[in-house]
């Protein structure tokens, strides 16, 4: 099957659709009490930076929580897309940044614990030039397929592989992201060898998986659980230890016999380094307020996520056990980006 040369752009249909099912503005309270000011902070609205395009996971998760924020805080929250390099520009404009709490970034694994790695110059270093506030949930990957997809078990896609190697495609939201490693390690590991096709993101891979460009995405279940839930994929296999929300039914990797085959995703905000440590707390406790409401909580579970809401101490220590796991993964990839 053949696959674009490059990505094509993305249907603004589709993305609002993925958002309004997994991101978009509730309804109903968020249930957490407000949280006065200290010491003046904040007196402006929070601006969030999500380093992909629109209508992948980063994307989505954020709008979901930075929607009910406000509620918190009294201020307006505000998210743009600074997408490329695989979220290093998004990341180096929070880096550059004022620390003074009003800039976060929304970071995930293959941002923070694999880019350093993988890049020649990322621009920045995850443990000096950022402050980690609160892990937003836990997530696995998933493996899908368009509605219409003659692959309709993991089984029949990996017998496919074997039989014609690379002729099978995968599209990932972009080179050197957990997806595009999974997808590594799935054919070192396991034999399942398919051709990568790497997206600027998340949501125009959806486009083409949805318009056949390509058989196969891999990506994170926030990204694609409400294509799953309507009917416009499906699902083969996801990569955690365990089955959540929307993604109940769907076969864990390593309950179809394949080791080595646990790769959990995770989405959590960040400020620049050098934020005063009180603004940090209040960011840390607002930001818990709302991830904990019964609202917001839920739809991150239906998304096949976990929440977490950890403490920033807890948050980075989680980013210390990943870049070291992942710099080993990069490693043994041989892959590399100029």
């Amino acid at each position: 099957m053949s696959h674009p040369l490059r990505p094509a752009p993305m249907a603004m249909p589709l993305w609002l659709a993925t958002l309004a099912v997994l991101a978009g503005l509730l309804q109903a309270p968020v249930q957490a009490q407000p949280l006065p000011p200290r010491n003046g902070f904040p007196a402006q609205p929070i601006r969030f930076i999500s380093p992909f395009p629109p209508g992948g996971g980063n994307d989505g998760t954020t709008r979901l929580v930075t929607a009910r924020l406000p509620e918190v805080t009294g201020q307006a929250a505000v998210v743009e897309n600074r997408g490329g390099a695989g979220g290093n520009i998004g990341a180096k404009a929070v880096l550059e940044s004022k620390a003074d709490g009003y800039t976060l970034l929304s970071g995930q694994v293959s941002l923070m614990a694999v880019n350093p790695s993988l890049y020649a110059s990322a621009g920045f270093d995850p443990l000096k030039n950022f402050i980690p506030v609160t892990q937003i949930n836990a997530a696995p990957l998933a493996l899908v397929v368009a509605a219409d997809s003659p692959y309709k078990t993991f089984a029949e896609l990996v017998s496919r592989t074997r039989s014609h190697p690379g002729t099978v495609t995968y599209g990932t939201p972009g080179n050197g992201t957990l997806s595009h490693l999974a997808g590594v390690m799935l054919a070192k590991d396991n034999g399942v060898d398919m051709t990568h096709v790497p997206y600027k993101g998340a949501g125009p891979a959806i486009t083409d998986l949805l318009g056949r460009q390509v058989d196969v995405l891999v990506t994170s279940t926030a990204s694609v659980a409400g294509m799953v839930q309507n009917g416009k994929m499906r699902a083969l296999a996801v990569t955690s230890p365990r089955r959540v929300g929307v993604f109940a039914k769907v076969p864990t990797l390593e309950e179809l016999g394949y080791p080595n085959a646990r790769f959990e995703d995770w989405y959590g905000f960040f400020v620049p380094a050098g934020t005063p440590p009180e603004r940090v707390a209040y960011l840390h406790e607002a930001l818990v307020r709302v991830l904990r409401s019964p609202e917001v909580s839920r739809q991150i579970t239906e998304g096949g996520s976990e929440v977490v809401a950890s403490t920033p101490d807890a948050f980075a220590a989680q980013l210390r056990q990943d870049i070291e796991r992942w710099s080993r993964v990069v490693k043994l990839s041989g892959a590399r980006v100029d």
